[in-house]
């Protein structure tokens, strides 16, 4: 324990009891066991979670942030990582970035293996999410607890400018 009473150090079996389902509405074959790991010690800025893919599953829907940076690397198993309409193997030891704004991405296991692997970004309070598959954009609030997601309309621009 720290000075201030949070949990700084978390071993492997404390960890697998703090793993939550997470599953996301616009994809029906989303299905994530994840562990947040940054959270868990009370980081604020940097966020890092643990992220297992059961076989025949996907991460999330297709999808970019366009505000948050975010980064995988996989630990163990195999997926497969769609990455702007083309799609890789990935497997041990590989690394993919996404800076902001992003390009959409997805991670899929057809294998009959779990994928396991981390995930981490910038941990910001506001990020934009843009679904280009469903042709929906999102805004992301997190605010401490689980996220709030807002779903954007067509842009507007409040004011009128005179020229001339």
């Amino acid at each position: 324990m720290s000075e201030q009473g949070r949990k700084l150090l978390w071993k492997a079996d404390e960890l697998k009891a703090q793993e939550r389902a997470t599953t996301q509405r616009l994809n029906p074959n989303s299905y994530l066991l994840r562990t947040g790991l940054s959270r868990l010690a009370g980081l604020k800025r940097a966020h890092v979670s643990l992220g297992r893919l059961p076989p025949g599953k996907d991460s999330f829907a297709y999808h970019a942030h366009m505000v948050e940076e975010e980064w995988v690397y996989i630990i163990s198993g195999r997926a497969m990582a769609d990455i702007d309409g083309q799609h890789h193997e990935v497997g041990p030891g590989d690394f993919v970035g996404f800076p902001a704004p992003g390009t959409a991405h997805l991670l899929r296991n057809p294998f009959d293996t779990d994928l396991v692997y981390l995930m981490g970004g910038e941990g910001l309070p506001i990020d934009v999410l843009d679904y280009p598959d469903l042709g929906k954009r999102f805004l992301l609030v997190y605010a401490g607890g689980p996220p709030d997601f807002y779903e954007l309309g067509e842009p507007s621009k409040p004011f009128g400018f005179v020229s001339g």
